[in-house]
């Protein structure tokens, strides 16, 4: 499993070397830019960009997010086809080549180079690693299903996701919450609500944490500001496990003393195994926090020392594969299938929607969207039905056409929003929309779907795609909306 996870990763290393050597010293649209500001006596990057990128060129990344939306849901013949990652490859692919040709033809060869390079390869390293190192830790035991004892073990998940990832609390933690309530029949809720915490909202409060994040992270937020969304997380957090504890004291009151007898008789305390692999992790954490140009002057200079960072964690990958032992991973019914979807449809993602970038970043500020709440609410709506990561830097983009000044040479980056109060707050409109509406629906956010899949198998009938909406709309919507005036308007 390991060799092909790496397998995957040095394939793409080695197709973004060879895009680099061929297109990197490619001077044309450099100059063409300069000369068009001169003769125009237009400064701004946007603009001239807009010039030679026409609307229609986001086609490709409309395409590749409706198939991610549709296709799953559409019928059980696509649903099907789907579910065999290499036909997610040759979607994203094939639409990502489109994308690659129009690029070049107008110019945007260093985009494409800078976006597989930079982005890209280091966004799928990180989840790589933590997906395979948590695939290392069991969690067994099956203690009591008590409203409380759901309720702490929530809690405890949501804490986790942000230092282990929603993806990797996810899988780590679902198994075992499915086999405590296994013997109870009411448990629908409790999945759902761990979707909403665990695999969403907890993973607030670092670049670890949630994929949005991580990608705010490659673009210079710094690793520790992301604390600042603590907040609005426990304001969350707290109204959830509220509410999940009285639906679940609800809930439990209505199964049969058999059952509840049967969960007291089977009841045998948590024991983790894997250990070694919480080194491993704390490994990833201190690499993330600290092997960059905050720390490290020279990759400024030369930003490709800043992979140093993913060497490391490609040897972490490899310390967790030789100190783990087999049967933890075949226990957790552990596979690449995950984390190989997630790195085959985001190359498509992350190529197609650099035409939506350039064009946001020039005409952001003729969209309306200037509030914080405006910003909150239309990065939310579309992580609700679109991948959360590129909305993110979607709606990052728009905030940068709209707070970069006038006769500006280039935008502002996310980096740049630091120490500006104004953009700092919509920042954190954007993160909190971002990672937090990526729960309205399975297709928001990656785990939601690995956990209703785990859920499935494990006999739990899980609630249709328009059901499980009826559960965020009437659970998560007035929280949002709360959200909004306390801390956005």
């Amino acid at each position: 499993m390991l060799k092909k996870l790496l397998t995957t990763i040095v394939f793409l290393v080695c197709l973004s070397v060879t895009s680099a050597g061929l297109f990197a010293e490619d001077p044309t649209p450099v100059q063409a830019q300069t000369t068009t500001q001169e003769e125009t006596g237009h400064s701004s990057h946007g603009e001239s960009v807009h010039q030679e990128l026409p609307y229609w060129s986001v086609l490709p990344f409309v395409a590749i997010l409706l198939s991610i939306a549709i296709l799953p849901v559409a019928s059980h013949k696509t649903s099907h086809w789907w579910e065999d990652n290499n036909n997610k490859l040759i979607l994203a692919v094939g639409l990502g080549a489109i994308s690659f040709v129009v690029l070049l033809i107008y110019g945007y060869s260093h985009n494409i180079v800078h976006t597989v390079f930079f982005d890209y390869i280091p966004f799928i390293i990180l989840l790589g690693s933590l997906f395979y190192i948590s695939g290392g830790i069991v969690i067994k035991g099956d203690i009591h299903a008590t409203p409380l004892n759901n309720t702490l073990y929530l809690l405890i998940g949501a804490g986790l996701a942000s230092f282990i990832g929603t993806t990797g609390a996810s899988m780590l933690l679902i198994r075992p919450l499915l086999k405590t309530n296994s013997e109870r029949k009411h448990v629908v809720h409790t999945v759902v609500f761990f979707i909403f915490l665990v695999s969403n909202i907890g993973g607030s409060l670092t670049p670890l944490g949630d994929p949005p994040l991580f990608l705010g992270y490659l673009k210079g937020v710094p690793f520790t500001w992301t604390f600042k969304l603590l907040p609005e997380m426990l304001f969350a957090t707290v109204i959830l496990l509220a509410v999940y504890f009285v639906w679940d004291t609800l809930a439990y009151k209505k199964e049969t003393k058999k059952d509840i007898k049967k969960d007291d008789k089977l009841a045998t305390p948590f024991s983790i195994g894997g250990q070694v692999n919480f080194i491993w992790l704390l490994g990833v954490i201190l690499a993330v926090a600290f092997l960059n140009s905050n720390y490290i002057q020279q990759i400024n200079e030369t930003p490709t020392l800043g992979f140093i960072r993913e060497a490391v964690l490609l040897v972490l990958i490899g310390l967790s594969k030789f100190t783990s032992k087999e049967e933890n991973r075949k226990f957790n019914n552990f596979t690449l299938h995950p984390i190989q979807e997630v790195a085959y449809l985001f190359i498509g993602i992350f190529i197609t929607m650099i035409p939506a970038l350039v064009l946001l970043e020039a005409h952001g500020k003729e969209l309306g969207i200037t509030e914080n709440w405006q910003f909150f609410w239309a990065t939310g709506a579309f992580s609700s039905v679109l991948d959360n990561a590129p909305t993110y830097l979607t709606f990052g983009s728009l905030a940068s056409g709209l707070l970069t000044p006038a006769g500006a040479v280039a935008p502002l980056t996310l980096g740049q929003f630091i120490g500006n109060v104004q953009a700092e707050e919509i920042l954190k409109a954007i993160s909190v929309g971002a990672v937090f509406m990526g729960a309205n629906t399975y297709i928001g956010n990656a785990p939601n779907f690995m956990v209703k899949s785990v859920a499935e198998e494990n006999k739990v009938k899980m609630p249709s795609f328009g059901g499980y909406l009826a559960y965020s709309m009437g659970i998560l919507v007035p929280v949002f909306i709360l959200i909004t005036f306390v801390f956005f308007v």
